[in-house]
């Protein structure tokens, strides 16, 4: 009995190295993607490692900005260091879901109904000023975000895997815009926002070349494999007692509001903490990582300014 419990300690032990083996073994991989992103977004370290955070916890990242700011440079690079095949739709209050999803053709030499893909039949969807396209068209995301999956007219098509939606929105006060619907927001996993960069950083910007001459200089560190791995592997980063009980009493503290966070947003809490740690290089999740993701992963569930959820994060003790 005692020497079973001792080879299942071992097997444990065995394991956890096997796994602080192979995130050691992607680390440079990870600090170079940092730092090439870093080169083209200045100033904003924070704002980009979250953002590879959630490409490896399998999440959607939706941006809001005011125009002009970097969202859309950001996503593309993005899309090009993580190696993957990626496609962009800029909506427009006159776009239909059928735009996005793609539609049935009838073909009249084989007299039968073939489906045409629409551009959310990729790796990566860059989906710019997606608050700009009426409710309906933001719908049909939907599906493809939550499933991997979208359905035409009865049948069910797979998406591409990995899948990852990075949506750029502008602030509701601008013109022409629609607010997206509540079971939409939930489907990302964080709300990032750049915000205006440091005077120092928008100097280097005047100085420097195009951004887009410089996104097409950029390679890919990563391949398909990798982020399928990456996210395998972001699953198995450990979480100890003190931790969980930490997400659970930030969970209780926010449900004290009118909206609190659904059991759904703890598990997005977790896995986006989970992920932290792996860009972190670690095999554990501590309660830095926990913070470090908390606002980005709660501010757009609770419809709460960031100061009143930072406020949230300060009134619960760390264990």
């Amino acid at each position: 009995m005692w020497s079973s419990g001792k080879t299942l300690v071992e097997e444990k032990q065995q394991q956890n190295q096997a796994l602080e083996q192979e995130i050691q073994n992607f680390t440079p991989q990870i600090e170079r993607f940092l730092t090439e992103v870093n080169q083209l977004i200045l100033d904003k370290p924070m704002q980009t490692k979250l953002a590879l955070t959630c490409l490896f916890a399998g999440g959607h990242v939706l941006f809001e900005d005011l125009p002009g700011l970097g969202k859309t440079t950001l996503a593309s690079a993005l899309a090009r260091l993580a190696g993957l095949h990626f496609q962009r739709i800029q909506f427009t209050n006159d776009m239909l879901a059928s735009d996005v999803i793609g539609v049935n053709i009838f073909n009249q030499k084989e007299h039968l109904f073939e489906f045409k893909k629409g551009p959310i039949f990729t790796q990566i969807l860059l989906a710019d000023e997606i608050n700009r396209c009426s409710p309906k068209t933001q719908s049909a995301l939907l599906e493809g975000m939550e499933e991997g999956a979208v359905t035409m007219d009865g049948v069910q098509y797979e998406l591409p895997q990995p899948f990852w939606v990075l949506a750029t929105q502008n602030p509701l006060f601008q013109s022409g815009t629609y607010a997206l619907p509540e079971s939409q927001l939930d489907r990302f996993l964080m709300r990032l926002s750049l915000g205006y960069p440091s005077r120092q950083a928008e100097k280097l910007l005047l100085q420097q070349s195009s951004r887009q001459v410089l996104i097409h200089q950029l390679g890919a560190v990563f391949s398909q494999i990798d982020i399928l791995h990456l996210r395998e592997l972001s699953k198995q980063i450990f979480l100890s007692e003190a931790v969980l009980n930490y997400i659970l009493d930030l969970a209780a503290e926010t449900r004290k509001q009118r909206h609190g966070l659904s059991t759904r947003a703890v598990l997005a809490l977790k896995s986006a903490a989970q992920a932290y740690a792996l860009v972190e290089g670690r095999n554990f999740v501590t309660t830095d990582d926990v913070q470090a993701v908390f606002v980005a992963v709660v501010v757009h569930r609770l419809s709460l300014a960031e100061a009143e959820v930072k406020q949230i994060l300060q009134s619960v003790d760390v264990l």
